[in-house]
This record gives C-alpha cells, structure tokens and sequence, in this order.
C-alpha cells in the first residue's frame, strides 16, 4: 500500500506549509500529492507550483470538478500539467453535487449523473489518445457542438500539443454503488470520500472485476498524537460540515454514503442541526466511533494497530491528510 499526501483546499488564502509538507512526502519516499478545489482555489494551479519545487512525486488533482471546465479544457490541463512535471499527473476528477453545480458554477446538474461521467471520460481519452479530431455523439458533452444555437461552423479538432503519455491515469471519486461500479469499469482508479477498513462490505458489491493496476485511493486524516479525542476534532468538523452542508435536506450524497456505512440515523441528526444553523451542534452529533474509523488518529501504537486493519484490504494508495512533518515521517516508518 503506497502512500500519499492529501493537501486538501484552501482556506482564506494559500497554506503556507503545503510545500515544506509536499517535498518532505516526496523526501520520505511518498507516492503522490493531492490538492483538492470546491468554491475557491482550484486544483491545477497549486500542484504546478508543487510541481516546480518537486522531481518525482507523483502530482493528483483529488479532485477536480468536472462542472468547472469542459471535458477538453480539462484535457488541456492534463496534458499541459503532465508535460511540465515528465508525465507525474494523475487526473482526479468528480461530479459535485447540485448545490454546488448550480449554485457555484451556474449549470445544470445532469438528470444522468452516470451518463454525463461517461461521456466526460470519453472526451479526455480521445483527447489524449490524440488518434483522430474528437467527435463524440455526446447527451452532454457533444462535440462538435450542434445545439439549437449552434452557428454550424464547428468541426472536429484534435490537440495541437502531442500528450506525453495517452494513457495519462484518469481516477474518479464516486460515492453511490452504480457510479463506484462505473468506475471500476472506466476509470484507473477510485478516490472513496470515506473509507472504513472495516466495513469494506459496503462496497464489495461494486468492486468486482477489478483490473490489474485499479487504484483505489482513499484520504483520511493522520495525526500522530496522545489524545485520540482531540485529535479526532478535524475529522468531526469535516465530517459535519459535508454531511450537513454539502448537499440539499432531500439529496446529499454524502449523507447518503453514511447512513450507507450504517449510521443512517446520526446522518439524518447532523443533517437537520447543520441546517438549522446549529453547526457546533452538528459536530458534536458526529460519533466518534465514525470518524475513527476512516481515519488514523492517536499515538504511534495505536496507528500501527489501525495501519495494519487498511492494509489487508483493497486499498493500494492512501492518501493522508497529515498536519505535520513528524506525522508524515511515523507513517513512512509505520508502513514499511
């Protein structure tokens, strides 16, 4: 199981330690680094940064929207981003929910999730295949276009910019069964929002047939430290925050995903607080028998306890979302 470096979003403004964090992950031999865009800064631009400063680290978006850039845009970025770091890109992409879709970006999210995936996956492979110009007979993503609106004069174009590698890693994140088994079935990878070494029977069901080389790349949080409840802290916020307020009362997809896990009723609870205004509240709802279980949190034993529960499993890259140097350093030793 390879290990990565989960940055995450920013907050009010750039990290200041995401680059000493970055080139200390790729001086403790860590496979990979993930930034991560929602409504502020995107993803591409800081893993170029990271990109510079960095020679062997393998560079993740995780995860781009899908909703923010065309299919071909995003292609561009790929490739582009690829040539600069000497092919270490690997493309996380993901749906975002409607609240986001059409509160951030200002489009419609699709009435066929599945579909409008497909079809965006479709476009980047014959992007960088760069075999023909692109045409694609898409419900979403047409090209050419050839709309109601359509001028008419639009043709077929393929990349000026030959790719570095045509076979550029493509990696979904996926929350619900059929979007996890499309996944599996058009991706080189999966990147599950949350993942519990001890409920993989949540997702067996949708994993089967898996490829030789299918990533699947989980974040949690790391932090090496005495007090387990503090540390959990992080983990509770996020989880309230993405439970209660990343979605709409009627369709959340992240809620879904725990009652899912089998907290269906706690879910529900962060829910209606996080709605209401009550966010503390929210947080507080969250069970701390949850949050540790999708993450890696207390003193060095303990963790090489948990370690060893998320490496019997599927799982070949888990990205960490670590505060600190000396959490990085505990897990590279811990996992060798």
């Amino acid at each position: 199981m390879r290990l990565g470096l989960a940055l995450g979003y920013w907050g009010r403004g750039p990290n200041p330690d995401h680059l000493a964090l970055a080139r200390e992950a790729e001086r403790l031999g860590y496979g990979s680094v993930w930034t991560a865009e929602a409504w502020g800064s995107d993803a591409f631009t800081p893993l170029t940064w990271i990109a510079a400063h960095t020679s062997r680290i393998g560079l993740g978006t995780g995860i781009a929207q899908m909703a923010a850039r065309t299919p071909t845009a995003t292609a561009m970025h790929a490739l582009t981003l690829d040539h600069l770091s000497g092919g270490r890109l690997l493309l996380g992409l993901g749906l975002s929910g409607p609240q986001v879709v059409e509160g951030w970006y200002g489009r419609p999210f699709p009435k066929s999730p599945l579909t409008a995936t497909r079809e965006y996956v479709e476009v980047i492979r014959r992007v960088l295949a760069r075999e023909a110009p692109v045409e694609v007979a898409g419900r979403f993503h047409p090209l050419p276009y050839t709309g109601p609106d359509a001028t008419g004069l639009g043709r077929p174009l393929k990349p000026i910019t030959h790719p570095l590698r045509p076979s550029l890693p493509v990696l979904l994140g996926a929350e619900g069964p059929k979007n996890i088994a499309q996944t599996v079935e058009i991706a080189d990878g999966w990147l599950p929002l949350y993942w519990s070494p001890y409920r993989t029977d949540v997702y067996a069901a949708s994993l089967t047939g898996l490829r030789e080389g299918f990533m699947i790349a989980p974040m949690a949080r790391a932090q090496v430290c005495d007090d387990v409840a503090e540390g959990l802290l992080p983990v509770k916020a996020m989880l309230g925050f993405y439970i209660g307020g990343m979605g709409h009362a009627a369709r959340n997809f992240h809620a879904d995903l725990m009652a899912r896990m089998g907290f269906e009723e706690e879910a529900r609870r962060i829910q209606h607080l996080f709605l209401q205004g009550r966010k503390e509240e929210a947080i507080g709802a969250v069970p701390d028998a949850f949050a540790d279980e999708i993450s890696l949190v207390g003193p060095r034993a303990r963790i090489a306890e948990k370690l060893a529960e998320w490496r019997k499993g599927p799982v070949t890259d888990l990205l960490l979302t670590a505060p600190d140097p000396h959490t990085l350093r505990v897990l590279a030793e811990l996992n060798t």
